[in-house]
């Protein structure tokens, strides 16, 4: 459990779980914080995907359905317990909805709302050029230069050697992850009941957050705020998502 998940603020008494998923290249460091910024209702935890972090000796994980059902098989006595919210972020949301959908579908279980941030619906015709890029054949220097557009990464991290090959090895390995799940969205099936919430940053390129409304038939929001693709990252934004979290967790009715 250590292993896979980062929970630093453990509130066994809560009477929700947010479980968040981190982007390509990521680590539990950012989001597992969130802890301490939500009241003691909700517990907050960070998946931590093989290839980094304390987990930097395993192999990086082979495909999605992989990720899927280690985070399932890890997490799942767990969500029996207590509701349970996801929140993830770009590569993180397509994980978030892998996940949310095999517990779906297999065990019948959902959370009570998938938060999603800077992602398109995956569905969505705009996420299939994600698909296509040629990660084997793009050059070391060109996946950092993404990465500093992207931002979200301090700087002087990336003047560390070692570090600067390391975070761009999980990035191709993430992206090739990302690459090997689809999800086709079956007529007049609609897989989701809980509510949904989309997050943007308003000066990133813009997601096809619309086509999320067919994958729920609960309520779905969207929320743009101030900044680029890890506009999370910045203080007035976080106290934002987590103080919209919480109410939206707390008018769950649990």
């Amino acid at each position: 459990m250590e292993k896979l998940v980062a929970c630093l603020y453990q509130r066994p008494n809560a009477l929700c779980r947010l479980i968040c998923f981190p982007w390509a290249g990521g680590g539990t460091s950012q989001l597992a914080q969130w802890g301490k910024l939500f009241s003691s209702s909700i517990e907050v935890s960070s998946v931590r995907l093989p290839g980094r972090e304390s987990r930097l000796k395993e192999p990086f994980a082979k495909d999605m359905t992989t990720v899927v059902n280690e985070i399932t098989s890890v997490l799942l006595k767990e969500l029996q317990e207590k509701p349970f919210a996801f929140f993830g972020h770009s590569f993180g949301s397509y994980i978030s909805f892998a996940v949310a959908l095999h517990l779906k579908e297999k065990y019948g279980l959902e959370p009570i709302h998938l938060f999603v941030s800077g992602a398109h619906a995956p569905h969505s015709e705009a996420f299939l050029p994600i698909k296509s890029i040629p990660i084997y054949d793009t050059e070391d220097e060109d996946i950092l230069t993404y990465i500093q557009i992207l931002g979200g990464t301090p700087s002087e991290l990336l003047q560390n050697e070692d570090i600067k090959k390391h975070l761009i090895l999980t990035f191709r390995e993430d992206l090739r992850v990302l690459q090997t799940f689809s999800f086709e969205k079956a007529e007049r099936n609609i897989p989701f009941s809980c509510d949904i919430t989309c997050f943007d940053g308003s000066e990133d390129k813009p997601h096809d957050l619309e086509a999320w409304h067919d994958l729920t038939s609960g309520d779905i929001s969207f929320y743009k705020l101030p900044g680029g693709h890890f506009y999370l990252l910045e203080p007035s934004n976080e106290i934002f998502l987590t103080k919209h979290i919480t109410r939206c967790i707390e008018n769950a009715g649990l």
